[in-house]
């Protein structure tokens, strides 16, 4: 079963997305460009998680709640999980270890928690963009103890990247891929401490039109997220 994928957007909760990107808009934009098995993945939060996930199912889509995980190291880690109770037990231990600290919306804008018919539910009063006190090295495995999966966010970017952040790859933080955006340059591909890690292409999407028609496939034995994590678990190979 061949089916069309993005694995990295954010909604209105995520304090530098768009308030169009409520969760009920994002699904069905990700439906107009074709893609078929999507994730939500806001900045330290799965709070719009539920909400996305019903919208999605309306619209024939495979959706997986996620986070982009911020580390202590300053690095977007993009975790996703097999069901939404999994992935709201990660939101409970990532929210222990974030600063206290509260938003400021005049400055971030605000970060809206919605329902799945675009209804407002509250606002997040705490700042969602900071690091959590948990260390990239503890990511992957922290993230398989609630049946989820874990891989660094556009590595090719020079901020909040694991290269831009400490300057490498290193086999034994246990990520069996790496994201890139759409726009990374040929040559990062054949750095030496890159050899044989397997890629993917997200789009890390904070607006609507930011969201790709669909351009990247995978094939599972089954339209599940169970194997979905199983596909990327394996590098993304079949």
């Amino acid at each position: 079963m061949r089916l069309s994928f993005d694995l990295h957007m954010h909604s209105c909760l995520s304090p530098c997305g768009g308030e169009d990107n409520t969760p009920a808009n994002l699904a069905a934009m990700c439906a107009l460009a074709g893609l078929q098995v999507v994730a939500l993945t806001d900045h330290n939060t799965t709070g719009n998680c539920p909400a996305f996930c019903a919208a999605a199912q309306r619209h024939g889509l495979l959706a997986l709640p996620g986070m982009e995980l911020t580390t202590r190291e300053d690095v977007h880690v993009v975790c996703l999980f097999p069901d939404l109770p999994a992935a709201q037990r990660f939101d409970g231990y990532v929210r222990a270890r974030l600063p206290n600290i509260g938003n400021d919306p005049a400055y971030w804008g605000r970060q809206l928690l919605m329902d799945d018919g675009d209804n407002i539910l509250g606002e997040e009063t705490a700042f969602l963009a900071g690091a959590a006190d948990i260390g990239v090295y503890d990511v992957h495995a922290l993230a398989a103890s609630y049946g989820g999966i874990a891989f660094p966010a556009h590595i090719d970017r020079s901020a909040f990247s694991l290269l831009g952040a400490l300057g490498f790859w290193d086999p034994d933080m246990g990520f069996p891929l790496a994201e890139l955006t759409p726009h990374c340059p040929p040559a990062l591909r054949e750095r030496p401490d890159l050899k044989g890690v397997p890629f993917i292409v997200d789009c890390d999407a904070h607006y609507l039109n930011q969201i790709p028609d669909a351009h990247q496939y995978m094939d599972l034995p089954e339209p599940t997220a169970h194997a979905v994590l199983d596909w990327l678990r394996r590098g993304g190979r079949s």
